[in-house]
């Protein structure tokens, strides 16, 4: 907590005090961000460091394993993300939405977990059931790679099944037929910095090069 706390004091004098103005701007005309951007609640994964994005630059969505239930008329406890992704794209009206997967994720590998494991914490036994049909689809996929190859395909696996729920969401379908709103597969490997951008017409993973800015 002490470290928390020299934090604090050190954004007061330092970056606060050098950003004086955009910070009044913000909070006399609110936020205005260009993106949501969704992913694990991983603390290694930041998505205002990896992107250098300024305050009110980014909408941001964290949950453990970056999942995105489908949308659902009559949805049940624990609809922070669909009302985040509905308040981002209805109110907010960012133009773009990022879904982030990232190396060595805890929540893919306890897809792999006896769920009689998580007796203790029943809460995270049911969020993991968010993965199940990621797992499903590398089984199919993957049967012969080994347990660790198997984690990092199902991390990615899942960043493009989770934008296929999020396309279950009426106010994302309506923006992105009407052409403003785009959505974004990104994988972050931890070890070396690099962030991968999915491309569909080649359908895999390539790093983002600074000439695609």
């Amino acid at each position: 907590m002490r470290k928390l706390i020299a934090g604090i004091h050190r954004f007061q004098k330092r970056y606060w005090s050098a950003n004086r103005e955009l910070y009044r701007r913000l909070a006399e005309h609110g936020q205005f961000p260009e993106a949501l951007f969704i992913t694990c609640s991983d603390a290694r994964v930041n998505p205002v460091t990896i992107t250098h994005a300024q305050p009110g630059d980014l909408f941001i969505v964290r949950n453990m394993g970056n999942f995105i239930p489908p949308y659902s008329e009559n949805p049940p406890d624990g609809t922070g993300v669909a009302a985040a992704v509905e308040y981002a794209v209805e109110h907010l009206e960012v133009r773009d939405i990022v879904v982030c997967g990232h190396s060595d994720c805890g929540a893919m590998k306890a897809l792999y977990k006896d769920r009689a494991k998580f007796a203790d914490t029943p809460h995270i036994a049911e969020w993991l059931r968010h993965g199940d049909r990621t797992m499903a689809v590398v089984a199919a996929n993957y049967p012969e790679r080994s347990r660790e190859e198997r984690y990092e395909i199902t991390a990615e696996e899942n960043v493009l099944l989770q934008m296929e729920n999020l396309r279950t969401y009426p106010v994302v379908m309506k923006a992105a037929q009407e052409g403003r709103l785009h959505v974004h597969a990104w994988y972050f490997v931890i070890g070396t910095g690099t962030i991968f951008r999915y491309s569909p017409e080649k359908e895999q993973f390539e790093p983002i090069r600074e000439e695609e800015e």
